[in-house]
């Protein structure tokens, strides 16, 4: 995975195959405390406490397609070598939390990526998924809620092309508002 946005989506897509219907995702940057913080809160099946003690080891995982589960022991590799770490938690029944934290000016933490691109495709992909993105900038936030965005939008679909180029700039442009 070559950003966080590429985990982002990792994760994401393991929250949905858990069943999911509302997923959380934060991406935190305190400049001050020079922390990066990545956060994912699912509703899906959640995992007992056997499977969650070896979740983020590669070769655990519930996929019959393949016997290697790469995505969360690369985000917990990723956050170590920046001298932050990989906290999961996680309740049958209950849903999930992923939680990731780098050290934001480590030369070895990932770029960010396309976070916009990212948050929407996943909302047009998924839309009977209930996504809330939250971007915080030291003390400001943004936050994008896809319940709201369909309300808003009515009859036309989050999955319409030109509704999703205008929704990744709306995002890119709050965000960069919010770090200026």
């Amino acid at each position: 995975m070559k950003d966080i946005s590429s985990h982002i989506l990792d994760i994401v897509q393991n929250s949905i195959s858990a069943d999911a219907d509302s997923i959380q995702i934060s991406v935190e940057k305190n400049i001050e405390k020079n922390i990066l913080k990545l956060l994912i809160i699912d509703n899906g099946k959640g995992m007992d406490k056997e499977f969650l003690e070896k979740v983020s080891d590669p070769y655990s995982t519930t996929r019959t397609t393949r016997k290697v589960g790469m995505g969360l022991a690369l985000l917990k590799q990723h956050a170590e070598r920046t001298k932050g770490y990989l906290k999961i938690e996680s309740e049958i029944n209950f849903g999930t939390e992923v939680k990731a934290e780098f050290e934001l000016n480590n030369i070895d933490r990932q770029p960010i990526g396309d976070i916009a691109g990212t948050i929407v495709l996943l909302s047009a992909a998924n839309p009977e998924i209930e996504f809330t993105y939250n971007h915080i900038y030291n003390e400001s936030k943004y936050s994008f809620n896809t319940k709201e965005i369909k309300s808003v939008l009515g009859d036309m679909e989050i999955s319409n092309p030109a509704i999703r180029k205008y929704l990744k700039e709306m995002i890119n442009e709050n965000i960069s508002e919010i770090e200026k």
